[in-house]
């Protein structure tokens, strides 16, 4: 087109080219307004802020997510543009919100944050998951999901609840069984960009149904004009001493500027040193309480292959003498020790050495 100016049909193409290039052509039919993409972009935000956080606890290591991006899709679109099979995590909104809140995260990755749960390094990624490393990952993908839904509890000011998660393998080339969703439905996609130290560098996606981001967005932008009547009360609250130090004020010109005030030195009468008095400690009130008393023969250390050897007869060597004095234990706290004598066809044993009173006080405490 002259005159340096592009047709429509040209800034669509463009445009649309800009989103393929995205990843992801977003619908033709736009279903939400751009204020409540920029609303889900923030909470996405958040949330997934705060379930990195959670991901970063449980595997002692770097987590960091990228700024989101948002866009209108359907599932079937969706799963076309899967390169390898992901791992899926349900979860409904049981309360405070309607609708679904889906995690999604490639098995690759799954698999590296499956091995740092069960103590491995993460560098050797499996391309399938194992029934142990599939509930290993659940469980971290479930911390994350929770996180994120306190998230937005907070964000919304209301709580908001949600069902017990439900996760799948998602190939591209299966249907996929969804609850109450089909490959139809119109969603929102929250992609980010994952990286656990130099271990992962990938995308990860967080997916709304549009009842959901519709639910989130009239509530953060009716939000938004209730601040409003706290600022007031807030303003009015300050005013206070402003107040009082007008009647103050009008307290002193009442005053009648003629009356004498006398000035003198204050008067103090001289301290006497007195002797400190201890406070009774009230033991009396404790002295009813039982306590265990146990006494230790002798301590040693096996490793799991002696203790699965041991067998009626086998005999334990332990780290104690003969002659050596027995420890007696009061709630787990050392407290004497003794010899073993026998009374009456039942053991006992003679104290040797014991703590003073008070140190055996201090100790059960």
């Amino acid at each position: 087109m002259g005159d340096n100016f592009l047709s429509q049909e040209e800034i669509d193409s463009l445009l649309r080219k800009s989103m393929e290039v995205d990843g992801l052509e977003e619908s033709k039919t736009e279903e939400i307004s751009l204020e409540e993409k920029d609303v889900m972009g923030e909470v996405g935000n958040i949330s997934m802020s705060t379930a990195a956080t959670a991901l970063s606890t449980l595997l002692n290591k770097k987590v960091n997510i990228t700024t989101p991006k948002v866009i209108t899709t359907t599932f079937k679109e969706l799963a076309a543009n899967f390169e390898t099979p992901y791992i899926l995590l349900q979860v409904q909104f049981e309360k405070g919100l309607h609708g679904t809140n889906i995690l999604l995260m490639n098995i690759k990755d799954a698999s590296i944050i499956a091995n740092l749960m069960m103590g491995g390094d993460g560098s050797n990624p499996n391309e399938e998951l194992s029934e142990i490393e599939l509930s290993a990952v659940s469980e971290a993908m479930n911390q994350m999901i929770g996180s994120a839904s306190t998230a937005i509890s907070t964000m919304l000011s209301r709580p908001v609840d949600i069902d017990p998660p439900f996760t799948q393998i998602w190939d591209n080339s299966e249907e996929m069984s969804l609850q109450g969703i089909s490959n139809d439905t119109k969603i929102v996609r929250i992609s980010f960009q994952l990286t656990i130290e130099d271990l992962i560098d990938s995308e990860i996606m967080q997916v709304y149904t549009l009842e959901t981001t519709k639910g989130i967005a009239e509530i953060m932008l009716g939000g938004i004009s209730a601040v409003e009547p706290e600022n007031e009360v807030e303003n009015t609250y300050h005013e206070e001493p402003e107040r009082e130090a007008f009647f103050e004020d009008e307290v002193l010109e009442m005053q009648s500027p003629e009356e004498e005030v006398r000035i003198q030195k204050p008067v103090f009468s001289e301290l006497k040193e007195q002797p400190r008095q201890r406070s009774p400690r009230n033991i009396d009130l404790i002295l009813d309480v039982p306590l265990e008393l146990s006494v230790v023969l002798g301590k040693t250390k096996k490793s799991i292959r002696d203790i699965l050897a041991l067998e009626p007869g086998s005999i334990i060597e332990l780290n104690k003498l003969a002659e050596e004095p027995l420890e007696i234990y009061v709630n787990g706290k050392h407290t004497a020790q003794g010899e073993v004598v026998v009374v009456d066809e039942k053991f006992g044993i003679r104290i040797t050495n014991i703590l003073s009173a008070e140190d055996r006080v201090r100790k059960l405490g």
